[in-house]
């Protein structure tokens, strides 16, 4: 009765801070990225982001042929651009340098392009070293004060997190932030984005939650199509119905912990691979176009459902991605997250407006379940401080689960931790999924149906 009664009290203050905030749209925008030596022209790609009703476009720096392209869009499409990781320590320390790029990558633009959000980088705990994240606040403050130079105050800032900065997700309302960001980087954000009345951009993806242990997440669930699946807050009461909602709380709770529980989630990333299963399981097309449709009428349903730790609460988001992109790299699920082929064409039918019934899109193919041998390995992005404590946790499980990453052994080179861990992970795997071990390792690993084996190194494998 405490913990509802304490959750009851949060959803009021969370209210307080909303009342006068104005309404945002909850009709999904789209995610455009460039890595692909196929992609339509940047005009030829606006025209194909009308024709998916997408409300906003998001890209990953400031192109200016793109921004140019989108100029006057009769849809009045809000734009997102970013700031390249790079240059996220200099920015930091210079303000001359901060002025002289907005002067540069940003006025020339506006108002012309409806320039709305500028994100200081992407993913940069997942992505930079830990020299970098003292510079990430400061950096976005130096922003915001040269877009208050140029009277662009109604330019949002921010930066990208993914589900990473979490160090427990569950159940949600346990969710906390890790141990070596959490009052060094992410409260100094929490701060900020609070004086801004701006966001916490994050991505989300149910694919690689479920992917990395596909035993105990059922796909169903990760889908938006579970009908008599829930999982109950043991604290709280809420119940789940979906990966989603519970991989969104449990960061509203990780803020709320830190004391700030007013402040709202735009949805940087979501989406599902329509492609590349011989990398990662459960990449399809069927099961791309089921996810994506129902994030959208999720998230454009009326009233807002929001999440159950903030119900009716619109959600902004960005699907991810326009196009598949052939030059990305990774597994050959990242080259297949796109809602259109390079040539313009609809990998599957999606209406991001929300407004067409899934009866009147075409039958989508059957899902294709991989049977065959899998192996675990590192996931894309995994934080290595922790892959290494992982690495040492499948060592200690004994028969030798580790005995080829030693020096002299067969699978000693590369001698890099994430290497030494995928073998790990693959030989744990292996030798205690019969008596319930998973591909988890707290998300650091994915199953793969591709052989990652080399030479005389030979990886564990398990059949599905």
């Amino acid at each position: 009765m405490k913990a509802m009664v304490m959750a009851l009290i949060s959803l009021f203050i969370f209210s307080l801070f909303f009342t006068s905030s104005g309404e945002i749209s909850e009709q999904p925008g789209v995610n455009y990225g460039q890595l692909g030596n196929n992609l339509p022209t940047p005009t030829a790609s606006v025209s194909l982001i009308k024709n998916l009703k997408a409300k906003r476009v998001k890209i990953y720096d400031t192109n200016p042929e793109i921004l140019k392209a989108l100029e006057n869009t009769g849809l009045q499409l809000q734009v997102s651009i970013m700031l390249p990781n790079q240059l996220i320590t200099n920015i930091s320390l210079n303000q001359t340098f901060s002025n002289q790029w907005i002067q540069s990558n940003l006025v020339p633009f506006y108002p012309k392009t409806l320039i709305r959000y500028l994100l200081v980088g992407n993913e940069l705990i997942s992505s930079t070293t830990n020299q970098t994240w003292p510079h990430i606040v400061p950096a976005m403050r130096r922003i915001k004060h040269s877009l208050t130079i140029y009277g662009l105050h109604k330019i949002k800032v921010g930066t990208t997190s993914a589900m990473d900065v979490l160090q427990t997700s569950f159940p949600p309302s346990n969710g906390t932030f890790r141990n070596d960001i959490a009052f060094s980087v992410i409260k100094p954000m929490l701060e900020f984005l609070h004086v801004t009345n701006s966001y916490f951009f994050l991505d989300v993806y149910p694919f690689f939650a479920w992917t990395s242990d596909p035993i105990n997440i059922n796909l169903n669930y990760a889908l938006f199509e579970s009908n008599n699946i829930t999982v109950t807050d043991s604290n709280t009461g809420l119940v789940y119905t979906n990966l989603f909602d519970q991989m969104v709380d449990a960061v509203y709770f990780a803020m709320e912990g830190l004391g700030f529980p007013g402040i709202r989630i735009f949805i940087a990333e979501t989406g599902w691979p329509n492609g590349g299963n011989l990398d990662q399981l459960g990449a399809n097309i069927h099961n791309a176009a089921t996810y994506n449709r129902n994030f959208v009428k999720k998230v454009t349903k009326k009233p807002h459902i929001g999440t159950p730790a903030r119900p009716g609460l619109v959600l902004p988001s960005f699907i991810f991605a326009l196009f598949n992109e052939n030059l990305k790299s990774g597994l050959g699920t990242e080259r297949h997250f796109g809602l259109l082929y390079p040539n313009g064409s609809n990998i599957y039918e999606i209406d991001l407006s929300g407004k067409t019934l899934e009866s009147e899109f075409k039958t989508l193919p059957p899902a294709e379940d991989y049977k065959g041998k899998a192996w675990c390995v590192v996931a894309q992005g995994a934080n290595e401080t922790a892959v290494v404590e992982a690495l040492s946790y499948a060592c200690s499980q004994g028969n030798q689960t580790c005995d080829s990453v030693q020096l002299g052994k067969p699978c000693f080179k590369p001698d890099s931790v994430v290497a030494h861990a995928s073998y790990a992970f693959s030989s744990y795997w292996s030798q205690f999924r019969h008596v319930g071990g998973t591909c988890h390792f707290n998300g650091l690993a994915t199953q793969i149906a591709k052989d990652p084996s080399y030479g005389s190194c030979k990886y564990p494998s398990v059949t599905l």
